[in-house]
Formats: structure tokens, sequence, C-alpha cells
């Protein structure tokens, strides 16, 4: 039998790398790590290829605090987050009204649950996960239209578990895996 070709790990941006650096940078002003240590982190962050490369470097220094909650927040409007940004451990998304897109497909996920709670009036929401991700839908209460998502038939193991939870009133939730 033979097996389907793996796609190749998708490469690093500078967004992603800037983020890395940012976040050993900060290590050591807090204490947590040596001026050596600093040094040979920033080396392996700066010779990264791959995202798993990264995570692996990032993933022995000190959590900011995993208890607190971080909220994005908007009245009306747009709420957007993309690129190289850091998914804390908890996120709660709050808008009246208006759109909501999370793309966490190039993002630094440092945990293995991440829990989204969406507390939205009207509008929509997209949220991008990456390609080996596991979604988790139960405890989301949709007013007036259904969630759109189709979970993935193969997910490679080691992948973040997104818990998506809260309440939508008018609007629709979609969510997609990347393709890369």
């Amino acid at each position: 039998m033979t097996s389907l070709p793996e796609d190749p790990p998708p490469l690093l941006s500078e967004d992603d790398r800037d983020t890395a650096v940012q976040r050993v940078q900060e290590a050591y002003a807090e204490g947590h790590i040596s001026h050596e240590e600093m040094d040979e982190r920033l080396h392996q962050v700066l010779t990264a290829k791959t995202h798993s490369e990264l995570v692996s470097v990032l993933t022995s220094l000190p959590e900011e605090n995993a208890g607190t909650t971080s909220t994005i927040a908007a009245a009306g409007g747009r709420i957007k987050r993309r690129g190289a940004w850091r998914v804390p451990r908890n996120l709660q998304v709050a808008s009246a009204y208006g759109r909501v897109y999370l793309d966490l497909s190039r993002a630094v996920i440092e945990h293995p649950v991440v829990d989204i709670e969406l507390q939205l009036g009207t509008g929509r929401a997209k949220i991008t996960v990456p390609r080996d991700a596991i979604v988790d839908l139960d405890d989301l209460h949709t007013g007036w239209k259904d969630t759109l998502y189709k979970p993935r038939r193969r997910s490679r193991p080691g992948g973040p578990r997104i818990r998506i939870s809260g309440a939508m009133g008018f609007g629709r939730l979609k969510i997609r895996h990347a393709r890369r």
C-alpha cells in the first residue's frame, strides 16, 4: 500500500521570526534565562526554517501568566488578528456588532489547548485554524444561524485543540482549516 506524500511544512515569515525574537528577549529581560542561553535561542530562532523548529525553541520558556484571559473587544466595526501573533491560552472576543476575523494559521500557539470565548451580538465571525488543529464547538450557542464547520477527515496528531465557547446572536460563525 502506498502512502500519500506529506505536504512540506510551511516556511516561516519574517513576522513569525520577529515575534519569536521578541519572546526570547522578554524572557531574558525578566531574568528567566541567562545571556548565553538568550544568544543560543536567538541563533536557533534566526536559523529556524519551520514553525515546529520555532515552537521547540519557545516551549521551554516560562509562560506568560496563563491564568489570565486576554480580551479583544469592540462595540462596532471589525476585529481582526492575522499573521504571527501570539495566541493566549484564554482569549475572549466581544463585539456588539461588526465582523470578527481570527486567523490562527500562522500564529504562535504555545499551548496544547486554546479556549476562545465569543460574545457576539450581530455580525459574522470567521476563524481559520491551523491545518492539524482539532476544533471543539460543544459550548458555543448560536441564536440565528448555525455554525459552518467541516472537521478534517485526517488530521495529524500533535496539533492544538481549539475550544470555542460563548454565544452568538444574529450572525454566522465560519471555521475552516488552513490549507498550508
